[in-house]
C-alpha cells in the first residue's frame, strides 16, 4: 500500500510540475482589463504584387536584381571603408599629412578594387552610385570632396559626366529608385534569417 502511495504521489507531483504553469517570462500589458502578452518581432517586407507584367517589363525586373545582388556589396563596404577612414582622419591634424594618407588609401583601394569595379556595366554603375548614396548618406561627388579636395572632386565629376555618369545623383527609396530599395531589403531580409 505505501508502495502504491509513493508511486501515486510521484506522479501526481510530476503532472503538477508538467502542468503547471512555468515557461518564459513575457512583457505584457494590461488593456481593457486583459493581460495581453507582448512580443518583438523584426520587421516583416509586404511586396505588392506586381500584377500580370508584360515578358519585356519581368527581364528588366530581373536584370535589375541581378545588377543590385551584384554591386549591392561594393556599397555596403564603401559604408564601412568610409567609416573607417573617417576615424582614421579624425586622428590626423595636419591636412599634409591627411593628404598623404588619402592617397595611400586611394592607391591601396585601386590596387584591390579597380578591376573588379572596371568590370560593371554601365546600368551596375549607375545602381553603384545610387546604393553608396543610400549606405553612407553622401553622394559619392560629396565623398570625394571631404577626402580629396573640391578640385579632385570637379575632375572625377567631369569624368564621370564623359561616361553619362553624375556622381550628385542621390537615392530615392520612395520615388524613382523604389524597385532597387525592394530589392535591397529582401537582399538584407535573406542576409539575416
Amino acid at each position: 500500500m505505501k508502495r502504491h502511495f509513493f508511486l501515486l504521489s510521484i506522479f501526481c507531483l510530476i503532472a503538477s510540475i508538467g502542468f503547471s504553469q512555468y515557461g518564459y517570462m513575457h512583457k505584457a500589458i494590461v488593456f481593457e482589463g486583459d493581460t495581453l502578452a507582448t512580443y518583438n518581432c523584426k520587421p516583416i517586407i509586404i511586396v505588392g504584387f506586381r500584377g500580370k507584367v508584360s515578358k519585356k517589363d519581368q527581364n528588366r525586373y530581373n536584370k535589375l536584381v541581378r545588377n543590385v545582388t551584384k554591386v549591392y556589396p561594393y556599397a555596403r563596404l564603401a559604408a564601412v571603408k568610409l567609416k573607417e577612414y573617417d576615424n582614421m582622419l579624425a586622428l590626423i591634424s595636419k591636412k599634409s599629412d591627411r593628404d598623404i594618407a588619402m592617397k595611400s588609401v586611394e592607391k591601396q583601394l585601386r590596387k584591390e578594387y579597380a578591376k573588379e569595379i572596371e568590370n560593371l556595366t554601365f546600368s551596375q554603375g549607375l545602381i553603384l552610385i545610387k546604393l553608396i548614396d543610400r549606405e553612407t548618406g553622401k553622394t559619392s561627388y560629396t565623398i570625394v570632396d571631404d577626402l580629396r579636395g573640391k578640385m579632385r572632386a570637379f575632375c572625377y565629376q567631369a569624368l564621370a559626366k564623359l561616361f553619362k555618369y553624375d556622381l550628385k545623383t542621390q537615392y530615392d527609396p520612395k520615388g524613382k529608385d523604389k524597385d532597387i530599395e525592394q530589392i535591397v531589403l529582401m537582399i538584407e531580409d535573406c542576409k539575416q534569417g
